[in-house]
């Protein structure tokens, strides 16, 4: 591009970033040249310098100066084609849908986002559930790739910005179910350990830390057992760390069944009917939405869990289960 440009913000661009505005109209703009233009003044809006992070909003005039991209241009990340299987079983996980929000019930085993060996996930997958919108949903949190259950996409660049902040905030609910190996004592209360990441070979593990850690709290209560070797819990966690639930029911000797890395051998349960993956869903999500006020959204469990919790016995259409 050899001129300068001045564009003006679209009403549906209300709350979209600096950033990926420019990712939406240039995408040959790479990152790093940007923030080197934002760096130098040379993109301002409103005839002010600005930041890349910086909320939009309609009506406001951004300069676009000339840019070289070939010496910046990014490396594109590979991902895999999607699949006619995959987009079909995509669309069929869509719990919720309306204008502004779409909510998933993610499969365990899909990772959310991409790296350098995953090259199947669900952030190279959104295309498909585009649908009637000229741009796709936008992930505004995530699970991990063993974790089934609820997942909220953002339909809008504003929705986008409301639920960010929502989960940045800590005002969204969510409930998760697990089957741990054991029952805890006593059977509702707090896990507060506090969470420090530490390398381990070439990756990394979280472990519950008090010196070291961030802090972190998990309430719990358990909705049925099976004498004392396994307890089916409702976790709400009150912070978000990595592995939070999976490390706090390990320091508290109830592993999650099926998480090898940290539950160690605690953690297998072999018998009929029972899942060899980790047994971690997300059940509930409840959130204000960006203009219908408050929506609760549930994941029924998948077969295969659902096969597991009955080989225990437990009662999945047992009167409330919610025990916060």
């Amino acid at each position: 591009m050899s001129e300068v440009r001045f564009l003006i913000v679209e009403a549906d661009e209300k709350a979209l970033r600096l950033d990926r505005w420019f990712r939406r109209y240039f995408p040959e703009l790479s990152h790093t040249l940007l923030e080197k233009l934002l760096r130098k003044g040379q993109v301002r809006v409103d005839g002010q310098r600005a930041k890349a992070g910086l909320r939009l909003e309609e009506g406001q005039k951004i300069r676009v100066p000339p840019f070289q991209v070939n010496a910046h241009r990014r490396p594109v990340r590979k991902t895999l084609p999607v699949s006619a299987g995959d987009a079909k079983r995509l669309r069929e996980s869509i719990l919720y849908q309306d204008e502004d929000v779409l909510v998933l019930n993610k499969p365990a085993g899909l990772a959310v986002h991409g790296g350098t060996k995953t090259l199947r996930h669900l952030d190279g997958m959104l295309e498909v559930l585009r649908f009637e919108k000229e741009d796709r949903p936008r992930l505004v949190h995530r699970l991990d790739r063993d974790t089934s259950g609820v997942l909220v996409l953002a339909r809008t660049p504003a929705a986008a910005a409301w639920l960010t902040k929502a989960f940045r905030e800590k005002t969204v609910r969510k409930i998760y179910w697990a089957l741990v190996g054991g029952v805890p004592r006593p059977e509702t209360g707090e896990m507060t350990m506090a969470l420090a990441k530490r390398p381990v070979g070439k990756g990394e593990q979280v472990v519950a830390d008090a010196a070291g850690g961030k802090a972190a709290k998990t309430q719990y209560a358990v909705l049925d057992k099976a004498g004392r070797k396994v307890a089916w819990l409702a976790l709400m966690p009150l912070t978000g760390r990595t592995h939070q639930l999976r490390v706090h029911c390990a320091a508290k000797e109830v592993p999650i069944l099926g998480d090898f890395k940290y539950g160690g051998p605690e953690a297998r349960f072999d018998g009929k009917g029972i899942a060899g993956r980790l047994h971690l869903h997300a059940y509930e999500i409840e959130f204000m939405h960006p203009r219908k006020g408050k929506i609760r959204v549930v994941a029924p469990l998948p077969e295969d869990l659902r096969a597991s919790w009955e080989a225990f016995g437990f009662d999945l259409k047992a009167g409330n289960l919610d025990a916060f």
